[in-house]
């Protein structure tokens, strides 16, 4: 299964602070794992304004990403159309395109954020 993790779910993968149901999802070979630009630009953006539940460095978790394995998704100009047909559970920009990213490309998204999972589909809530 190919799995989108939001942004909370790679930095914590990354720390090895991950629960255990998340665990078993990033462990398991049969999963692909994927990332979006959207969770580097927000990294990016949180982290320089010295929050700190997102210090790391971008270009450097970046790259660690690449080095594992992660596939890096593309955000096209539909992505960017799509965001405005969710309806507003969730304010958050980041999080809504994942939300998109995952829908449209058939790829289930793993989140930490109960918010991002009420919108149902191919969501898990770890």
């Amino acid at each position: 299964m190919r799995l989108l993790l939001d942004t909370h779910i790679l930095i914590w993968a990354a720390k090895d602070t991950l629960s255990k149901k998340a665990m078993r999802y990033v462990l398991d070979s049969e999963n692909t794992l994927c990332f979006s630009p959207a969770s580097i630009w927000e990294i990016t953006i949180k982290n320089s304004l010295n929050r700190p539940d997102f210090k790391v460095d971008p270009a450097l978790f970046r790259g660690s990403l690449l080095e594992n394995g992660y596939e890096e998704l593309c955000i096209t100009s539909l992505h960017t159309v799509l965001v405005g047909d969710l309806p507003p559970l969730h304010k958050d920009p980041f999080d809504r395109m994942l939300i998109v990213q995952a829908r449209s490309e058939g790829i289930v998204l793993l989140t930490a954020d109960s918010t991002v999972a009420s919108y149902g589909g191919s969501i898990i809530l770890v």
